[in-house]
């Protein structure tokens, strides 16, 4: 009896361990575009910080976890909503719901239902335990009406609420699997994880269980945080696709096995203010920062000129963006004039800047602007600090004065502008304002969209005139690919498609 016990206990237990797998291939593809089957490889300059969609706030994870997870709907490149593991849906008349139909016959890459059911499920731990949580606090049940069809409820109206189930973080998981998601991930994406070596490589393999198109069998991400290594290895084959800045673009622009892809970035890069700090809880010290950084000479020498000046919290590429780029013209002197009216006279003010050592382009704007800051009479101290470093100390336990970084893109105003909310996780600025507390619940709740539009205005002014950071560019991304890779693109939100492209 105890033998039998054991043995249904080892064969119950290897079940379960199975289902959470993620059905796993540890086959691999042969070249980078040869063999018998086609694998495309990028390069990257960090690893994920883990691969559960609910837990993650970096862009390096959404990278791979949107060809592991499905979103109920997803974005095109020019930011429409279009259909993804929902089929279609139907946002109800007075907006306080949405109800989707999702695909018949939808799996997770274990074999599991990725139903209606699964679909709730995976929500309620979104709304419970995930870093974006906030974000969704307007859902207030979720209501699985039949196999194919769920209903979230809202709480209070949220205008712009269909845009946020595109986001990768709200990406539907096995909540069957919860635990291990950060290093075993099950979604119903075209891909699952194949293999991953920390700080080498990640592989991504064809799932079995899906069934839409799919002109690429196998992903790789290759980890290479060296830009000389990466433009090396694109030459000589090893990988398909990187990221250069703009002073490389001459070394392939004219030659025929490369393709050049410069495309406008739904983003932005800033030098992060702790508003809490000592000096920076000043707005006129705040002010002077942005007159003494000239930042046409930043984007010059950081990113060769390749970026869109920006003045406040958003990218051009939107269609709410204003042009606040006059309101703090370089000016170093008017700098020390309000400087000295906070009560700060030459080098006596120190402020501590710590840089993602994994971001060279963040640690090259930080030093010059530090360079700049400390012309205009403010002593900078640079800290080069590990990426998991920063995202634990800097972003969530915000022990810092500045930081340079960048943003992913949104889809919306609201989205893009709530950080700013006094209460809200991700800011990281310390920054406070009842106003731009209103003005948010405002936009939330305004159907006209020219209502919306005016209060997307006041809020980015309100954020130009007090300068919870200095607002640097709206990036334009430079992305090499083989000239044999077809249907690469680039996406409002910080995703690839990998399954729509292929090799000629």
């Amino acid at each position: 009896m105890a033998r039998r016990l054991l043995t249904f206990l080892i064969l119950f237990s290897a079940f379960l361990l199975a289902s959470c797998s993620g059905g796993q291939d540890d086959g691999a593809a042969t070249g980078a575009a040869g063999g018998t089957e086609s694998r495309v490889r990028m390069a990257v300059t960090v690893d994920p910080d883990g691969l559960d969609p609910h837990m993650s706030a970096s862009a390096s994870t959404f990278q791979v976890t949107s060809s592991i997870y499905e979103t109920l709907v997803t974005v095109d490149e020019q930011g429409n909503i279009i259909p993804s593991l929902a089929e279609s849906w139907t946002v109800a008349g007075d907006g306080m719901s949405i109800t989707f139909s999702l695909r018949p016959g939808a799996l997770f890459s274990n074999g599991n239902k990725c139903d209606a059911r699964a679909v709730a499920a995976s929500f309620q731990r979104l709304l419970s335990e995930s870093v974006r949580s906030q974000d969704y606090a307007f859902i207030s049940s979720v209501e699985v009406v039949d196999d194919t069809t769920v209903r979230f409820n809202f709480g209070q109206l949220n205008v712009v609420a269909l845009s946020t189930f595109a986001y990768p973080w709200a990406a539907v998981v096995d909540t069957s699997c919860a635990d291990d998601l950060r290093t075993s991930p099950v979604g119903s994406g075209p891909y699952m994880l194949s293999s991953w070596i920390p700080q080498q490589s990640l592989v991504l393999s064809r799932n079995p269980n899906w069934n839409g198109e799919c002109g690429i069998d196998q992903v790789e991400f290759v980890m290479m945080p060296d830009m000389t290594g990466q433009v090396t290895a694109l030459r000589n084959g090893q990988v398909d696709i990187i990221l250069i800045t703009g002073d490389l673009v001459g070394q392939f622009e004219d030659d025929a096995r490369f393709t050049v892809n410069a495309l406008a970035g739904n983003g932005l890069q800033l030098m992060a203010m702790n508003n809490a700090s000592a000096g920076l809880d000043d707005v006129r010290v705040r002010q002077a920062i942005n007159y003494a950084v000239d930042k046409d000479a930043v984007i010059e020498a950081v990113w060769w000129g390749y970026g869109e000046k920006i003045g406040s919290h958003f990218p051009v590429v939107l269609s709410e963006y204003i042009d606040m780029n006059d309101l703090y013209p370089y000016d170093p002197q008017r700098a020390r004039q309000l400087l000295a009216e906070a009560g700060y006279g030459e080098g006596e003010l120190t402020l501590r800047m710590y840089l993602p050592r994994s971001y060279q382009e963040y640690v090259n704007a930080g030093q010059v602007i530090a360079a700049q800051l400390e012309e205009a009479g403010i002593n900078v101290e640079i800290q080069i600090v590990e990426w998991a470093t920063w995202l634990s100390d800097i972003y969530n336990g915000r022990q810092y004065d500045l930081t340079v970084v960048g943003h992913t893109g949104r889809l919306d105003a609201y989205s893009l502008l709530a950080r700013y909310r006094s209460t809200a996780a991700e800011n990281y600025f310390n920054y406070s304002n009842d106003v731009v507390d209103a003005l948010l619940d405002q936009y939330n709740t305004t159907v006209d969209d020219a209502a919306r539009m005016e209060i997307a205005h006041r809020l980015q002014e309100i954020l130009a005139r007090e300068v919870p950071a200095l607002y640097i560019q709206d990036p334009i991304q430079i992305y090499v690919t083989t000239s044999r890779l077809e249907g690469f693109s680039v996406f409002p939100i910080n995703i690839f498609k990998f399954n729509e492209m292929n090799f000629v």
